[in-house]
C-alpha cells in the first residue's frame, strides 16, 4: 500500500525503529527519537544497498518519489545510484576548487618554469590581479562570456584599452590551459572578439632624418652624465638591440677577439639565442667601456648596486635630459631608425635586416624554410651602419 502524507505525519515513535514502505524499495525509517528519514533499498549486481534521501517533511513525499525514480532509471542503465551520487559530489567539490584565480596562478607558474622573461611575468601577474574583485573565486565552469565582459568593461571604462585587450587575451590563455587539462570545456573570451574598444596603435618615436640623427649622435657623444650611460646610448645606436637586452648585457657574453655578442635565449624576447656582429667602432666603444665596468659582471651596472643592471628608465631619462623627449625618440626607437635606413638603402636582404633585429618570421610556413642567420651579410651590414652613423655625426658636428 502506497504511503500518504497523513500516514507519515501520524506515525509515532516506538521502542524500536520501524519502517513505512511506499513501494520499489522507498520507505520512511521512523526512529525511536521521532525522526522520520527517507531511505531506498535496492539491489545492484546481486548486492543489497541503501540510499538516503533526507528527513521528512523537509524532503516531501513527492520529492522522495522523484529521487527514487531517478535511482531506478540509473539501475536500468546498469549504474549504481550510490556510486553516481559520490561521483557527482566529487565533481562538485572539484569544480569549487578549480577557480579562475587558482588556475591562473598555475598557468603563470607554468610560464615561469618555461623561462619567460621576468618583465613579461611581472606584467602577466599584474594583469591577473585585475580579475580578483569579481572572478578569481568563481569556478571556471560557472564563468560565461557575459561575466568576463562585465569585468573587461570596468577596466575599459578607465580608458586603458590596451590593458583591457591584454586582460582578455590573458584570461583566454588561462581557459585554454584549463581546457587542455580537462578542467574547462570552452573559452568564454572567444565570443568577445570585436566587443571591446580597439586601442590606437602608437609606434615608438624614432628619428628617420639623417641630419637630425647626426645631431642626436653628437649630443650623445657630449653627454655630461654617467660615462656608462653615454656608452649604452652609443652601443644602442650601433647594434639596435632591444634596450632590455643591452641593459642586462654581461661581459661573459662578449667575445671581442671574435667580434661577436652572444645573447642567451633566456634574455631574448622570443627565447632564442641571438648573435650580434660587432663592427670596429662597436669594438672600440666596448674596449673603452671595459675600463669602467670590466671588473664586474654587467656592462652597465646600477650606480647603486653593481650586482644589478642599470634601471630600465635610465636611457630614456638621459635622452630627455638632452632634449629628446619621447615624442622625438625613445631607447627602443633606435631599432626603427636602423631598420628604416637599412631597408631603404636597398643594399641588404630584408631577411638579413630582420635577423639583425632578432625578429621571428610571422608566417609559419615561411619560417620553416627561412632558418639561416645571414651572418656574413650581417657582418658587412654592421660595418656599413657604423660607417653611416660616423658620416651623419661628422656632417652635423658644426651645426
Amino acid at each position: 500500500m502506497r504511503l500518504t502524507d497523513t500516514a507519515i505525519k501520524n506515525a509515532k515513535p516506538r521502542e524500536k525503529d520501524y519502517k513505512l514502505f511506499d513501494g520499489y524499495g522507498l520507505h520512511v525509517l521512523v526512529t525511536r527519537s521521532g525522526s522520520k528519514l527517507w531511505r531506498m533499498k535496492y539491489r545492484y549486481r546481486g548486492r543489497e544497498k541503501l540510499l538516503s534521501f533526507g528527513p521528512y517533511p523537509l524532503v516531501t513525499l513527492k520529492h522522495a518519489r522523484e529521487k527514487r525514480d531517478e535511482a531506478r532509471l540509473m539501475l536500468l542503465e546498469d549504474l549504481d545510484p550510490s556510486e553516481e551520487r559520490k561521483r557527482a559530489r566529487i565533481e562538485k567539490d572539484r569544480e569549487r576548487e578549480v577557480t579562475l584565480g587558482a588556475v591562473s596562478q598555475e598557468y603563470l607558474n607554468k610560464l615561469e618554469k618555461e623561462g619567460r622573461a621576468p618583465a613579461t611575468m611581472k606584467k602577466l601577474r599584474w594583469l591577473v590581479t585585475l580579475i580578483e574583485p569579481q572572478l578569481a573565486d568563481r569556478p571556471l565552469r560557472q564563468i560565461e562570456a557575459q561575466d568576463v565582459l562585465r569585468l573587461l568593461r570596468k577596466v575599459e571604462a578607465n580608458g586603458t584599452y590596451e590593458t583591457t585587450r591584454r586582460l582578455r587575451s590573458t584570461i583566454g590563455s588561462v581557459f585554454r590551459f584549463a581546457i587542455a587539462s580537462g578542467r574547462a570545456s570552452s573559452d568564454p573570451t572567444e565570443p568577445l572578439k570585436g566587443a571591446l574598444i580597439r586601442p590606437t596603435v602608437k609606434s615608438r618615436s624614432a628619428i628617420l632624418d639623417r641630419v637630425e640623427l647626426g645631431k642626436l649622435l653628437n649630443a650623445i657623444d657630449g653627454f655630461s652624465g654617467q660615462p656608462t650611460t653615454m656608452h649604452a646610448l652609443q652601443l644602442l645606436s650601433l647594434m639596435a638591440p632591444r634596450p632590455g637586452e643591452l641593459r642586462q648585457a654581461q661581459w661573459s657574453e662578449f667575445d671581442l677577439d671574435d667580434a661577436v655578442w652572444r645573447v642567451p635565449p633566456e634574455r631574448m624576447k622570443m627565447r632564442r639565442p641571438h648573435r650580434v656582429p660587432l663592427a670596429p667602432q662597436t669594438l672600440a666603444g666596448l674596449r673603452e667601456l671595459q675600463c669602467h665596468t670590466g671588473d664586474g659582471a654587467f656592462l652597465f651596472p646600477s650606480a647603486r648596486n653593481w650586482q644589478k643592471p642599470m634601471s630600465e628608465n635610465t636611457l630614456n631619462a638621459a635622452l630627455k635630459r638632452m632634449g629628446y623627449g619621447s615624442d622625438r625618440i625613445t631607447a627602443h626607437g633606435f631599432r626603427a631608425t636602423f631598420s628604416t635606413f637599412a631597408n631603404e638603402s636597398g643594399l641588404w636582404h630584408v631577411d638579413a635586416v630582420e635577423r639583425a633585429l632578432a625578429h621571428v618570421e610571422g608566417n609559419e610556413v615561411r619560417r620553416a624554410y627561412v632558418r639561416g642567420e645571414h651572418w656574413s651579410e650581417r657582418v658587412e651590414m654592421a660595418k656599413w651602419w657604423a660607417d653611416e652613423l660616423d658620416a651623419m655625426r661628422r656632417s652635423t658636428q658644426n651645426e
